[in-house]
């Protein structure tokens, strides 16, 4: 059965993402002073900084109630920009008009869209194609994370050139692997190893909300092993997973047209909505 996305599940949907942002901050925060993470309380969502260059700096899960208020958001702003970091906002939208507004009038620019799939987690979720000859999943064990970090790494260091955004370069591989091993050591989080004839060739992860839904995310396959089915077998796994942590729904972000987005839609995800990425820069740069 499909997933009509309304209002509700949006909000629901946005709501986990800004838990999965909070728990990295958080992480960052207390395992790194140094970094100066915060996570900030704002307009129905958290204000979230990991770092210099953290993907996770950002705004997410705001804009369901309306515009927001307008001190508590120029409090985030300065909080941001006093760590040398502009601004993202990433707004469902599904998000109140009034709040795309807001952050309008005071001088966010449109950067770039995400496209939020999802789809229903129950019985036919068994019925899933199984992985593909010659390709094995399985957890990741307690000494298997430096070996999961490397391979996830290096597939995203080397973008499938697909979409929307594909011509953004990766970010260096020291962000990669600082970010990939915030993201991974949150709270939730489950990870997987992927191999081909017992080598290694991709890995992924999931955070499990406590909201009943998994948040599939952090996929990547190494450029040798790609177009065989890695991808879909990763995925296939976890959905596996989230079905017997009994979850209801699964969601994937993904950049709009791309490869990623592909993989999701042939195993049953489906479009719900999308994010606006709205960025206001420092005063003065």
């Amino acid at each position: 059965m499909s997933v009509f996305a309304d209002i509700a599940l949006a909000r629901r949907i946005e709501s986990a993402e800004a838990r999965l942002s909070a728990g990295v901050g958080r992480l960052v925060a207390h395992a790194r002073p140094e970094a100066r993470g915060f996570v900030e309380a704002v307009a129905g969502g958290v204000g979230v900084y990991g770092g210099p260059d953290s993907p996770f700096n950002k705004m997410i899960g705001a804009g369901f109630d309306g515009p927001p208020d307008e001190a508590a958001l120029g409090d985030v702003e300065a909080a941001f920009f006093d760590r040398g970091s502009p601004v993202q906002a990433e707004v469902a939208t599904l998000a109140s008009p009034a709040f795309h507004a807001a952050l309008t009038r005071r001088g966010y620019v449109l950067q770039g869209f995400e496209n939020v799939l999802g789809r229903r987690i129950d019985a036919d979720t068994n019925a899933l194609p199984g992985a593909p000859e010659g390709v094995d999943v399985a957890p990741c064990g307690p000494g298997e994370f430096a070996l999961w970090l490397d391979v996830v790494v290096t597939g995203f260091e080397h973008p499938d050139a697909t979409g929307a955004g594909s011509n953004v370069s990766a970010p260096p591989r020291d962000a990669l692997v600082r970010v990939m091993s915030d993201m991974a050591a949150a709270p939730g989080f489950h990870r997987q190893l992927a191999r081909v004839g017992g080598a290694p060739a991709g890995g992924a992860s999931m955070r499990l909300d406590e909201e009943g839904i998994a948040q599939l995310a952090g996929a990547a396959t190494l450029p040798g092993f790609r177009r065989r089915g890695v991808q879909r077998a990763l995925l296939n796994a976890r959905l596996a997973l989230a079905r017997r942590a009994r979850c209801s729904l699964a969601v994937v972000t993904t950049q709009p047209g791309t490869q990623s987005q592909a993989n999701a839609e042939r195993q049953g995800f489906r479009l719900l909505y999308t994010r606006a990425v709205l960025v206001k820069d420092a005063p003065g740069t």
